[in-house]
């Protein structure tokens, strides 16, 4: 099935997104730092016989502008809004895998009209991650290079991934812009979204690797949990960080289960 594309202009800046699928609510899906729409390519193939797919290229990568000068998660959220806006999505759930979790919790804690649900791929917590200065600058060095990355895939992944797989992770992080790359470092991982979090009623899945080295389970529990307890959590066994690539099949089915359990998608009252 080929996608539709959109190119919808934001102010300033021109946002990418393939659209694929017919059935609501809309499944509109966030991708991590150093990915692109593509991170979703084969978790999208089973979930669009039966739901609109939306992958959407955040500000700074894949086909999106990377001419902001704003690359702050508030300002990819407000991104996100637009393209939610621009197609004209009555029903939605937001599908955010690492960085594009923490974007997806800051536009759901605003509770905006149509939103269904929200399924967070190892996310990264509302709460600052503390990542030394040093780290932060290996990171930053290690997408900056083919052979960087390769080292990279050796913590974030834990199945193989196969060449074309690669090769895909390896030019998504290449060509991400150097400024949306920064400022994940330097503002991103330290923001603190515990009030956006705290504020969502609609249902939550939390979708987590069991040899993710990035979001542990625990340690997601322990962050999620006190701001967002009806929290549901889904553990997909021997995958890694980067379980949309590792196991798409085992992904979208958990996405499918949490769309069966959440309809009629009820918000909580708080």
């Amino acid at each position: 099935m080929s996608a539709d594309v959109h190119r919808i202009r934001l102010a300033q800046l021109e946002i990418y997104a393939e659209d694929v699928g017919v059935g609501t609510p809309a499944l509109v899906f966030l991708h991590y730092w150093g990915g692109s729409r593509r991170t979703w390519s084969g978790v999208i193939v089973p979930l669009c016989k039966r739901s609109r797919c939306i992958a959407v290229d955040l500000r700074g990568w894949g086909k999106s502008d990377r001419g902001a000068e704003d690359y702050s998660l508030f300002a990819q959220a407000d991104d996100v809004l637009g393209v939610i806006e621009a197609l004209k999505l009555r029903e939605f759930v937001l599908v955010g895998h690492s960085m594009g979790g923490k974007i997806a919790q800051i536009l759901a804690g605003r509770r905006p009209g149509g939103l269904k649900g929200l399924a967070l791929v190892a996310p990264a917590p509302p709460t600052p991650l503390r990542v030394p200065d040093e780290q932060k600058r290996s990171m930053l060095a290690s997408y900056t290079t083919p052979e960087g990355i390769g080292e990279a895939l050796k913590i974030i992944s834990h199945r193989p991934l196969t060449i074309a797989q690669r090769l895909q992770v390896t030019e998504d992080s290449l060509g991400g812009a150097e400024a949306a790359k920064v400022a994940w470092l330097s503002q991103g991982m330290a923001l603190d979204i515990s009030e956006q979090a705290g504020s969502i009623t609609a249902p939550v899945c939390v979708i987590v690797g069991s040899a993710d080295q990035v979001e542990k389970e625990a340690a997601l529990r322990e962050a999620l949990l006190p701001l967002i307890p009806h929290a549901k959590f889904k553990t997909i066994e021997g995958v890694g960080h980067l379980s949309p690539l590792e196991a798409p099949d085992d992904v979208a089915a958990a996405i499918s289960a949490f769309l069966a359990e959440s309809a009629p998608c009820a918000e909580v009252v708080r």
